[in-house]
């Protein structure tokens, strides 16, 4: 069967390698339909991800039909439409303790740590297959892992309803945020470079939309708040400046979420976050989000049908890696089909 794998920076390659099969009774059998390309893929394929080991088959934002079940497995059956939570931890430490084990001392993610999905078949554990209803297209199933990190991200940020949320970014991490916010009946305002990626944000429900090469977004944002500040701020651009402004721009007793990586550090005084008690939080991956995105999902509420805007078969990958690369404000999700 055919798979995606890095080798190492820019060394993308389809290999042929034997379909999986089921060793254990709680494991089930994937047949890959439809994966999408993220942030981090990318960043797996350009050699910048510290976290990846290689050579690595990519790809943890999968939706897929069951062919098989082990003999203990009694939530899924043969036929089922699913997606898989990409997350393996260890059930002891102490953020797994807690109820936080996307932050495992010993977390594995497949498609970085562990082989991914952009293969023809997986096999998972039951515990993290999850049934989304059959009437849910491939092209909204597959988005239902992104969204889990918009939910994490608003989890983490306390949104509620009658916040007001900026979120920094209209990429498709930062619309996946701003969709959570909105359903939870927050005042969104969102900042990007590109007037296309803004003009969809408005379609998507922002409330009020800034391009960040045209105006102070701090003056227009405490404009819009009557000088209060955004309640919470989402940096989904992920640069040490964001980090900074958006320190700077949260109102006091509001919530800052990072959702960055970069390893530069940012210039961020005490006083501000001190002075207007400031919670920091980061957000990585998600802690039970599944169950409650795919509630939405199965709703059909959200309304994201035009999020995916490229498919592309798997022999095309190198095709779909290269439009992500040069042509990234014509795009929002891109997807690979199996």
């Amino acid at each position: 069967m055919k798979a995606v794998q890095v080798a190492g920076a820019r060394k993308l390659e389809i290999i042929e390698k034997e379909k999986p099969v089921i060793t254990e009774q709680n494991q089930v059998l994937i047949k890959v339909k439809m994966v999408g390309i993220c942030g981090s893929d990318m960043h797996i394929y350009h050699g910048t991800n510290p976290l990846a080991t290689l050579p690595r088959i990519i790809g943890h934002e999968v939706t897929g039909e069951v062919e098989e079940v082990g003999a203990g497995v009694t939530k899924l059956e043969v036929g089922d439409k699913v997606v898989i939570e990409p997350i393996k931890t260890c059930g002891k430490c102490y953020a797994c303790r807690n109820g936080r084990q996307n932050v495992c001392n010993e977390i594995e993610v497949f498609g970085v740590h562990l082989e991914g999905g952009m293969q023809e078949y997986i096999v998972m554990p039951d515990n993290l297959v999850h049934k989304v209803d059959s009437q849910l297209d491939w092209k909204e199933a597959v988005l239902i892992e992104p969204f889990t990190i918009g939910a994490q991200a608003n989890w983490r940020g306390n949104v509620k309803e009658g916040d007001s949320v900026l979120i920094m970014g209209a990429g498709p991490i930062g619309l996946c945020c701003l969709k959570i916010a909105k359903a939870k009946g927050a005042t969104c305002f969102i900042t990007d470079l590109s007037e296309d990626r803004l003009e969809f944000a408005k379609s998507w429900g922002a409330d009020v939309t800034i391009n960040a090469t045209r105006v102070n977004i701090k003056e227009e944002v405490l404009e819009l708040t009557n000088g209060e500040g955004a309640n919470v701020v989402i940096d989904a651009v992920c640069i040490p400046k964001t980090f900074e402004d958006a320190v700077d721009i949260v109102s006091p007793a509001g919530y800052v979420v990072v959702l960055g990586f970069d390893q530069a550090p940012s210039s961020i005084p005490q006083l501000p976050i001190t002075k207007k008690e400031v919670t920091v939080v980061g957000s990585r991956l998600q802690t039970n989000k599944f169950p409650e995105v795919i509630k939405i999902f199965n709703e059909k509420s959200l309304g994201i049908e035009d999020m995916v805007t490229h498919e592309f078969p798997v022999e095309e990958i190198q095709q779909a890696i290269s439009l992500i690369e040069n042509s990234p404000n014509e795009i929002r999700k891109v997807v690979i089909t199996f």
